[in-house]
C-alpha cells in the first residue's frame, strides 16, 4: 500500500489519482500519523429496470381517474 501525505493530495492529487486508477490502495498520513486510506471504487452491477406501468396499474387498478386536475385535488382535499 502507498502512502501519501494530505500536503501531497493538494498539490501532486495528478500521480495520487493515477495510482488509484491502477488499482492501489493509498493511506493518507497527517503529520505523520494514517489519517485515511483512499481505495478504488468497487464497480457496481447495474439497477434492474423498472416496470412503471406495473406500478401504476397497483397503484389505480381501475384505471386513470377522470375530471380536471383540480378536481381531483379538491377531492382529494376534502373540498367537495
Amino acid at each position: 500500500m502507498k502512502t501519501a501525505t494530505v500536503a501531497d493530495l493538494r498539490n501532486d492529487f495528478a500521480t495520487i489519482s493515477k495510482w488509484i486508477h491502477a488499482g492501489e490502495a493509498i493511506t493518507i498520513t497527517k503529520r505523520g500519523r494514517p489519517f485515511a486510506t483512499l481505495s478504488p471504487a468497487r464497480e457496481r452491477s447495474p439497477l434492474p429496470p423498472i416496470d412503471r406501468l406495473a406500478r401504476l396499474r397497483k397503484l389505480f387498478p381501475s384505471g386513470p381517474v377522470s375530471g380536471s386536475a383540480s378536481a381531483v385535488v379538491d377531492y382529494d382535499r376534502g373540498d367537495r
